[in-house]
Formats: structure tokens, sequence, C-alpha cells
């Protein structure tokens, strides 16, 4: 399985929109979740939320750090 890693503004739009389209098409997605942004802390929570309580077997969020020392790269 390929890995997409997700960077970007606006979680609950383009970030939620990409991840969730990553899935559909198989990918195992990463969201680094100190290099993306929303324009509340209400929305970006949500947002990474849902992500990470219905898709748990496709998706992991973790902060930038965690990333570079992890077997992903």
């Amino acid at each position: 399985m390929e890995t997409l890693v997700i960077t970007g503004g606006e979680t609950d739009v383009s970030v939620l929109a990409t991840a969730l389209g990553a899935i559909d098409l198989g990918y195992r997605v990463v969201i680094l979740t100190d290099a993306v942004c929303s324009g509340t802390d209400e929305t970006y929570d949500a947002s990474l939320k849902l992500l990470e309580s219905r898709f748990t077997a496709q998706m992991d969020a973790m902060s930038t750090e965690a990333f570079l020392s992890s077997t992903f790269t």
C-alpha cells in the first residue's frame, strides 16, 4: 500500500477532502497535525477527530517530528 502524507490549510475543507479522496483510492494517509490548520480551533479539532475515529485502518495523524522518526520514511 502506498502512503500519502498530507499538509495544508483548512483542515475542515481541503485537508479533509484530500484525505477522504486518498482513502477512497486505497492510499494509506498520514496527516501531519502540526502542518495543517483551520480558521478556528474547533474546526481543526473536529476534522482530525472525525478522521482519527472513522478511518483508523487507513490513516494516521502525527506530528512532523514523529513522522520523520517513524518507519514511514
